[in-house]
């Protein structure tokens, strides 16, 4: 099976700056979504108005446009409410060049993969304590879980490379 031939063929090393490299793409463009969000919102509350007319009424679509709503009217009168998802965006960032360390020397910075991890986690209690204090649609919360669910995989994986890659290390070192 081909997964087998590239699963051998390719150093632990390759691997694990693969999943970093993707990981990094993946939190800047995360974080890049949350600049434009009113645009965003404006853009996907038209197209369900075009496309699906009829989910119009589904309770969290609803919430949706009354999500837009609140946004568009919060940006024309408090637009440096804003500032925040500007900051927001900032911070996926930063912690993408964070993770230039385990791309650069992964057994040395592992810790920062275990960081990855915790922050994933911990998404889920963030989520289910503050959702419902600011009245988020409990799907919505899922999404939001969804986050710390996906983004938990590839740090998995590559902690599982880092491992490896450790054993070689230390028996190359035992030569």
């Amino acid at each position: 099976m081909w997964w087998n031939n590239w699963n051998e063929a390719i150093t632990p090393l390759r691997k694990i700056r693969s999943i970093i490299v993707f990981y990094m793409v993946a939190l800047v463009v995360a974080g890049a979504t949350a600049f434009p969000v009113e645009w965003e919102l404006h853009l996907l509350c038209g197209w369900i108005s075009q496309f699906l007319a009829g989910w119009v009424d589904v309770p969290i679509v609803h919430w949706l446009f009354g999500v837009k709503e609140g946004i568009t009217y919060t940006n024309l009168h408090y637009p440096y409410l804003a500032y925040g998802y500007d900051w927001l965006a900032y911070a996926h960032i930063m912690i993408a060049i964070l993770f230039i360390g385990p791309y650069i020397d992964p057994v040395r910075n592992k810790w920062i993969v275990v960081w990855g991890m915790i922050a994933c986690l911990s998404i889920f209690p963030l989520a289910f304590i503050c959702g419902p204090i600011r009245e988020i649609p409990f799907i919505w919360t899922l999404i939001d879980c969804s986050f710390g669910f996906f983004g938990i995989m590839p740090l998995l994986l590559c902690y599982k490379y880092i491992r490896q890659l450790e054993t070689e290390k230390r028996g190359m070192e035992s030569l």
